[in-house]
Order: structure tokens, then C-alpha cells, then sequence
């Protein structure tokens, strides 16, 4: 079967590389940049997550657990760096105890092994600066060079016949005769075609069937500080706050790259472009979009502190600093400078509700990924087997 996968993303590259490994699939990946992963997949923080965070039965937490078990394997398979250094969770206020315990049997009933509450000497043992009344290890999590995954990928697809074409778009797409017609730098017809363009999903899923978006993807940008080097000392590992349970955005947090450097975000502020990495990044376009959607409006309406609160870490530093201060309290001004930022593609329904869950749409020859952030990288291997299984083979 010839296959076209829209998007050179982590997602794309696995769904491609799990299909180019079953003969005799040919599949090509049409990637409108010069390199692939320059979006979500490139701008992420470089975790593995182990399912912590996820609704038991959800396929977030299914993909998830399954997921770092499977993208291990694969860094130990292709010498790929990764370090499996633990997470801690901490509470850091009465109030967030009792959701702190239900994260952990959250973690429980979705299959994490070795989950722990510290006490206040093993804490200071790995992280003597963090302040917690209560706090739980994930051992299962850790931290991982994403770009050399990606690169991997490639060089599979390409070994196993494949194609990952570059600065690529996709100028035009038409059905004829039950096949899929792609013209692009070159024009090739496809039996199948997969949509994993991200932060344009639904808007590729309205070109190409000419339907309504059942959802739509709404940018909402995280944005990084950097650590000092005289400050690195603060951080040993990866330290999260227990989080909303309302929101899909894990809140302002710490974390030791994979290349040593220490970051510490991210906010979830709107951005005014689908890839919009700076507040100068603007598109009308874009902004009318969802400006005019009635889900958006509501879910403003249903979240406005919330919003404002996200807005203000933006553009006061202060702000920002006051949120990371919870978790280390003798961070300070002079420790942090801004960083690199992201957007993630935030799916939101028509009611004004986010998607919560992985969202997956077949439509005749067409498969469209209409929602896939975090932990999206993580279980990028078993989020493909899952899409092969499940919408390819059935």
C-alpha cells in the first residue's frame, strides 16, 4: 500500500516508520520545513512521561505507559541519549495534598511502578531546594534527546524504503478513483493518507474533506526561562507542581535537559499565530479563527482567571518567578533569563470543553490526527501501533 503522512513531526515519523517496517508498504512524508520536528516536536521539554498525569482508561494513559517503555527501548536499540532520572511531584500547600494522593493512585491504576511518597530527608537528599509539604517520586520518568529520535526515524524510514521529503508542502490533494492524488514539489498518487500536521490538523481536515471541524486547534504558547549556571545547583532532576486537574498544562515546573542545561516553564498563554513562538508573532487570520469560535469564547468565558493568571507570567517576569519561587523558593531574578518557547496545539470542542484525550478520525482513505500533544512524543511508538491496529488494519 503507497501511504502519504502529512507532517514531519514525532507522530508522523513513528506512524511512518511502524508502517515502512511492515512490507510492502511504501510511505512517504511530505515535511513543509527544511528539517523535520521544527514545531511541537522540536519545542518540547525533552520528558519522558510515564502516564502520571492521565484519566485511568483514557488512551493518553494507555499510549503513555506503554509508550516510555517502548521509546526506552528504542534509545537503548539506537544508542539514543536518555536518562531515566525520576520526577517528583510536590505539594506545596495543604490544600494540594489530598490531589496529590490522587495523582499517585491515578498513577497506581495505570500501571506506574515504584511510586513513592518521600520523606522530607529523602527529598532533601535529591533535591535539598525544593520546598514540599508532600511529595511523591515517579521513578519511571525521565528525560530524553527528542531531535536525535527524530533523526533516527528518518534514517529507518529511509533504510527500510521510505521517503521523508522536506520543505515539502502540500499544494493540492484530490480524490480520484478511491486514490488520493498529493501534488507537492512532485506529484504522487496514494492509497491512504495520514494527517499529522499538528497545529494546522483541523485545518487540513477541512481542506481535504470539505466538512465542518468537529474541534478546533487553538495555540496556546509555553514559554521557558533558563537557569543560570551558578543556579544549576537548584535542580537535580524533574520537579512538577501537583497541577489542575482541569487543565491538560502540567503548570510552571523544573527541569535537567538532557544536555545538562536546567529550564524552568512552561505558561500556557494564547498565542496570537498557530506558530507563533514570540508575542511579535502575529496572524489576523489565525486570530479571527478562533476569535469567532463559539467553543473558544466559551471556554474564556468558563476560565477567565485562569487566563488572565497565565497571561500576567508573560509579560512580568515577576509573575513568573512568583509561580517557580512555590516550588524553589531561593530562586531569584538574577538566576533566570528567557528561554525557548513552544505552542501547543490545544484542542477545544464546540461547548467550550479541551480535549483531553488523543482524538483520532478516519474518513474514507483519510486518517486524521486532530489532537496529539503531550505525552505525545513520549508515546509516539505506541500512539503509531495503536493508529496501524486500530484505523489501517481493521
Amino acid at each position: 500500500m503507497k501511504i502519504a503522512v502529512i507532517g514531519g513531526g514525532i507522530v508522523g515519523l513513528a506512524i511512518g516508520y511502524k508502517l515502512q517496517l511492515k512490507a510492502p508498504n511504501k510511505v512517504i512524508i511530505f515535511e513543509k520545513e527544511s528539517e523535520v520536528g521544527t514545531h511541537q516536536s522540536g519545542r518540547n521539554s525533552g520528558v519522558l512521561h510515564a502516564g502520571l498525569a492521565y484519566n485511568p482508561g483514557s488512551l493518553k494513559a494507555k499510549l503513555a505507559v506503554q509508550g516510555v517503555r517502548q521509546m526506552i527501548n528504542y534509545c537503548k536499540d539506537y544508542n539514543i541519549n536518555h536518562d531515566i532520572c525520576g520526577k517528583i511531584v510536590v505539594a506545596t500547600l495543604n490544600d494540594e495534598i489530598k490531589n496529590l494522593e490522587m495523582v499517585a493512585q491515578r498513577g497506581k491504576k495505570n500501571g506506574l511502578q515504584g511510586l513513592k511518597f518521600l520523606s522530607n530527608k529523602e527529598l532533601k537528599i535529591r533535591e535539598p531546594y525544593v520546598h514540599s509539604i508532600k511529595s511523591l517520586l515517579v521513578p519511571e520518568e525521565g528525560i530524553i534527546d527528542y531531535k536525535a529520535v527524530m533523526d533516527s526515524l528518518v534514517n529507518n524510514i529511509k533504510e527500510l524504503g521510505g521517503k521523508v521529503l522536506l520543505s515539502s508542502p502540500v499544494k493540492k490533494i484530490e480524490n480520484r478513483n478511491k486514490k488520493i492524488f498529493i501534488e507537492s514539489n512532485q506529484d504522487i498518487e496514494f492509497d491512504l493518507l495520514i494527517n499529522c500536521s499538528g497545529l494546522q490538523a483541523d485545518l487540513t481536515y477541512k481542506n481535504l474533506t470539505s466538512k465542518k471541524r468537529p474541534l478546533k486547534i487553538i495555540p496556546f504558547r509555553g514559554e521557558y526561562y533558563k537557569l543560570a549556571k551558578s543556579a544549576k545547583k537548584l535542580v537535580n532532576h524533574l520537579i512538577y507542581p501537583v497541577g489542575n486537574p482541569k487543565f491538560p498544562f502540567l503548570g510552571i515546573h523544573f527541569t535537567r535537559m538532557i544536555n545538562g542545561d536546567r529550564e524552568v516553564g512552561p505558561n500556557a498563554v494564547l498565542a496570537l499565530k498557530r506558530e507563533g513562538y514570540n508575542n511579535t508573532d502575529i496572524s489576523f487570520k489565525d486570530m479571527i479563527d478562533y476569535l469567532t469560535y463559539t467553543g473558544f469564547l466559551k471556554f474564556i468565558g468558563k476560565n477567565f482567571i485562569f487566563s488572565l493568571n497565565e497571561f500576567s507570567t508573560s509579560i512580568l517576569k515577576s509573575s513568573f518567578l512568583k509561580k517557580a519561587k512555590k516550588l524553589i523558593p531561593d530562586i531569584s531574578m538574577e538566576d533566570i533569563s528567557k528561554g525557548p518557547s513552544g505552542v501547543r496545539a490545544q484542542a477545544i470542542e464546540r461547548n467550550g470543553e479541551l480535549v483531553m484525550d488523543f482524538r483520532i478520525q478516519r474518513n474514507n482513505n483519510q486518517i486524521h490526527i486532530l489532537n496529539a500533544q503531550s505525552p505525545a512524543a513520549t508515546s509516539s511508538l505506541a500512539f503509531a501501533d495503536y493508529v496501524i491496529e486500530n484505523y489501517i488494519n481493521k
